[in-house]
């Protein structure tokens, strides 16, 4: 009607229009800032600022802020954000994530709708308004509001699990998350099976107790050494996480006395490598300066810069304290040692479990063992009189039957002997024969084992076995993360841990 379809088109295209010629000049203005150095310029100087990732980060802010009462939040976010993310994500000391930074860089942002003079808000206002609302009470009006931005922002700052939790929560719980054998998730899943030990302790101990004391003599000696081994290797995985607990103890008791000469020292250092990147930039133009007519002038002014950022590097090196070596070997190795532990207690709790679990998937096949019978007596009645051709997709078919079954190896190994003999140039019918005669051999043994372990009930006690580790030793074995677990991680992975003192 009245071409009113064509003129919001018209519109919607213009929009559209500036918002990419905004993020193209955005991206050409970056870019070039980061060609010329600038990042660079911006990552020293907010590095060599005291106090750590929170004055860097206030600094940063605090230019967002002022940055909202000119510029649109497009422009800050597209021209802005991409150089100081970088830089803030980069730092353990607070080892934040990038959807806290993001939420906070956005709610700082948000108050750009509000400062004067090209708060968007407030031209809103002043074109609803009635004239008799002066622009200056509007100004004065909206200073609350921004309080609030501004106390809503340190209170996700000081806060950061009321952004993270939920995402966490999201990714722990969907059927995308991530098992509990990622490294990243370690630290939390030690520290919530600290906590099981420490309630449900007793009971797991009673349980290995339990398990240790199965009748199990009947089974391959293989097996049994394996099961055996296992459950020593539960019973000390006890001792192994209290040491690895009490090594981070140790860490966060000497922190507090090492962590202010780290600072000091890894600024000075910041400080050094910065000279030595100069330094090389110095060295690089001596070398360029060839043979001009002034060549001897430029190459004393460049050698007199060298030896003064020499003499610079110099006097920062010697502001390193004294005790600096000592201390940081000291603390390293803490941190190695609780490192170490923590390894050795992954370890343990990786082989307490695993045979537990191929135990009980031998055991689970036991029955489609059983049914293999009547298929190997005729592979071995026939192997001889058969053509080779034939026996050997026989044999092969078997193979597969029986390697879906956990366990039988020996039994295949025969077979596969059986059909290569067939399989070669010069078929050798009585070699295959042996081998089908010695897989035979092999599965009396084990369908032997097997029915005893099924007549004395072994598979639902070791079940039970299992069931009592599988939420505590058992946990970096399972393929899917439970809820339980999801959800105290979600929350242990809230927070931000300092982890500069590594570094």
């Amino acid at each position: 009607i009245e071409d009113t379809l064509r003129g919001v088109m018209i519109e919607t295209a213009k929009t559209t229009s500036l918002v990419f010629i905004i993020l193209l000049g955005a991206a050409m203005l970056t870019a070039a800032f980061r060609a010329f150095g600038g990042e660079e310029l911006v990552k020293h100087f907010l590095e060599g600022l005291p106090g750590g990732f929170w004055t860097k980060f206030i600094i940063v802010m605090a230019v967002i802020f002022i940055l909202g009462f000119f510029l649109d939040f497009i422009e800050i976010a597209v021209v802005v954000v991409p150089i100081v993310a970088p830089i803030l994500l980069s730092d353990p000391s607070a080892n934040i994530t990038a959807v806290w930074l993001g939420v906070m860089i956005g709610l700082n942002i948000q108050t750009s709708f509000l400062t004067p003079p090209f708060g968007f808000a407030l031209f809103y206002l002043r074109g609803v308004a009635p004239a008799t609302v002066k622009t200056l009470q509007m100004y004065k009006g909206v200073i609350a509001f921004i309080g609030l931005q501004i106390g809503a922002l340190i209170i996700v700052g000081l806060y950061p699990a009321l952004v993270n939790y939920l995402p966490n929560r999201s990714l722990l719980l969907s059927e995308t998350a991530p098992p509990p054998r990622n490294p990243n998730l370690q630290y939390c899943i030690e520290q919530y099976v600290s906590e099981q030990f420490a309630e449900n302790g007793d009971r797991i101990r009673s349980a290995i107790s339990g398990a240790q004391a199965l009748n199990i003599s009947y089974l391959p000696e293989d097996v049994s050494k394996e099961f055996l081994g296992a459950t020593k290797e539960a019973e000390k995985s006890f001792g192994l996480l209290t040491n690895a607990l009490a090594a981070e103890e140790a860490v966060i008791e000497a922190t507090p006395q090492y962590r202010p000469l780290h600072s000091q020292v890894r600024s000075l250092e910041r400080e050094m490598r910065i000279i030595d990147a100069q330094l090389k930039t110095r060295e690089n133009d001596l070398k360029r300066v060839g043979n001009a007519e002034n060549a001897e002038e430029r190459k004393a002014a460049i050698n007199a810069s060298i030896d003064a950022l020499k003499a610079e590097r110099s006097e920062i090196e010697a502001r390193i304290p004294d005790g600096w070596a000592d201390a940081n070997k000291q603390f390293t190795g803490l941190l190695k040692e609780e490192s170490k532990l923590r390894l050795q207690y992954r370890r343990a709790v990786d082989s307490a479990y695993e045979p537990v679990s191929v135990l009980i998937e031998t055991l689970q096949g036991s029955e489609a063992f059983t049914e293999l019978r009547e298929p190997l007596d005729q592979v071995i009645s026939k192997i001889r009189t058969t053509e080779p051709v034939a026996m050997i997709d026989e044999i092969k078919a078997l193979e597969d039957q029986l390697g879906a079954i956990e366990g039988p190896g020996e039994v295949k190994k025969a077979l596969s002997k059986a059909r290569r003999a067939l399989k070669a140039k010069t078929p050798d019918p009585e070699k295959a024969f042996t081998e089908a005669r010695k897989a035979g051999s092999e599965y009396t043994k084990e369908a032997r084992w097997r029915a005893q372990a099924s007549e004395s009930g072994l598979l639902a006690e070791i079940e039970g076995y299992e069931a009592e580790i599988r939420g505590t030793i058992g946990l970096r074995q399972l393929e899917d993360m439970p809820r339980d677990l999801g959800l105290y991680i979600a929350g242990c992975n809230s927070g931000h841990r300092d982890i500069s003192l590594n570094f």
